[in-house]
């Protein structure tokens, strides 16, 4: 009944972080430092996803200047996103404050504080607010300490260290989880409730320390480790544990990728390794316990990517990665061997860098593992996604430009399968289809 009660408690937690709205980096103070436009360095002239430039600015550390006057100095901007959220049926129970359905939400209001330090540091810090949950909490976060550039023979290289607090938030690809599509979800809508340890089990809760070479502006190489403050320094921040606990002593991390760029066209391929031992949950707030034993997670990953950029007028892209999780589960899963696999895939479209249609797939399957909460312990999930974009800003000769951009956009999610199951797959008489949602929103940088 402890067990139980415990992993249906980290179910829980997990499914309200998977919930919260995706942030961006497209902060409106990077386009005046750089003198450029969001459309030089996004898809679609927002964010989070990266064109070339955008990755070299990211992987140079932030530093990169070109801008003119005090703005151009000034390490500070701001997000705000809102929605309307419809799901195909009623939620079995209303969030706090709101209804079973069709519910209008203030879901973030973010502060950044971004820039280059130097031409050799660099970095941006996100504090936000949701109040959907009524809390705040420093955000993803991606600081550079140091980097700079220097020749080896004939190949140019440049080395840098970053220090964050999300796996995969310093990636400059956006095939990966913490810039990955879907950008923005629902607070409000159902999630399924396995994901791979890469996916959400550090979001925010983390420390990782990682060094990084880059060569030839085509090979990117990347190791380091993570791991968990103390219940007094997460309290601080405002972030909890994750759904799977804190890390005991060091969780390795390795990125490999290769970019080849031609005729304004981008792809690439690589890999992600991550393991780490976990002390799981104890039901307290903000702590954690290894005297049942420990668990033990190693994921690899595996992402390819292609951008179409031409002269600006025609976009496309696609992307796609795969996760392996394998888990050797000695607390939580009485000793049992268990295994995860996830498939998340995008093509997008955009037109001069302002309307866009994406469509993306989430499939998620595995073994048999009472952990996940479900009623039936399968993780199996099946997901579907088209969303529809405008971006009336962000180009050279837009509005208040760099100052102010915006994004609206109409959001669909279909589910085959959820949670294990098709229909009653939650044991009473819930089908996968009924966890469909609509999202409205609007997303304004500033």
């Amino acid at each position: 009944m402890v067990l139980k009660l415990k992993t249906l408690m980290a179910a829980a937690v997990m499914t309200v972080a998977l919930a919260l709205p995706r942030a961006a980096e497209a902060v409106p103070n990077f386009a005046a430092q750089t003198g450029q436009p969001c459309a030089m360095c996004h898809v679609g002239a927002f964010g989070p996803q990266l064109t070339p430039f955008g990755r070299a600015f990211k992987i140079g550390g932030y530093t990169q200047a070109g801008g003119d006057g005090w703005a151009s100095k000034l390490p500070l901007s701001a997000m705000v996103t809102t929605s309307f959220t419809n799901t195909r049926q009623d939620l079995p129970d209303a969030p706090k404050h709101y209804n079973v359905n069709n519910n209008p939400s203030l879901d973030q209001i973010s502060v950044f504080l971004a820039g280059r330090i130097s031409d050799y540091s660099g970095g941006f810090v996100q504090l936000t607010y949701s109040d959907v949950t009524n809390t705040a909490h420093v955000d993803n976060t991606d600081l550079r300490p140091f980097t700079t550039t220097f020749d080896v023979g004939s190949h140019d290289v440049r080395v840098g260290t970053t220090i964050n607090n999300n796996p995969t938030v310093q990636d400059p690809y956006n095939t990966t989880p913490a810039w990955g599509f879907p950008f923005i979800s629902s607070a409000l809508a159902p999630t399924p409730a396995a994901q791979p340890m890469l996916v959400s089990a550090f979001n925010n809760n983390t420390i990782g320390y990682t060094a990084y070479a880059w060569v030839d502006s085509a090979l990117y190489l990347e190791a380091g480790a993570y791991t968990t403050p103390g219940g007094w320094a997460l309290a601080r921040i405002g972030n909890n544990l994750g759904g799977q606990g804190a890390i005991a002593g060091a969780a390795p991390y390795a990125r490999v990728a290769y970019e080849y760029q031609w005729n304004n066209q981008a792809a690439h391929a690589g890999a992600l390794y991550m393991r780490a031992n976990v002390n799981p949950p104890t039901g307290i707030p903000f702590q954690s316990s290894g005297a049942a034993g420990q668990d033990r997670y190693t994921d690899w990953a595996f992402d390819a990517g292609y951008q179409f950029l031409g002269d600006g007028t025609h976009i496309v892209t696609v992307q796609g990665i795969y996760v392996h999780e394998d888990q050797q589960l000695n607390a939580s899963g009485g000793g049992g061997s268990f295994s995860l696999n996830q498939i998340r895939a995008s093509v997008a479209y955009w037109y001069q860098n302002t309307y866009g249609v994406t469509l993306g797939w989430q499939n998620t399957w595995g073994s048999l593992n009472p952990a996940y909460g479900t009623a039936n312990g399968k993780p199996n999930s099946n997901a579907f996604t088209v969303e529809a974009d405008w971006v009336p800003f962000g180009k050279a000769e837009s509005f208040a430009n760099p100052w102010v951009n915006l994004k609206v956009g109409a959001q669909y999610i279909a589910y085959t399968q959820f949670d294990g199951g098709y229909s009653n797959y939650d044991g009473n008489g819930r089908s996968a289809g009924a966890n469909n949602t609509f999202l409205l929103f609007a997303w304004l940088a500033f």
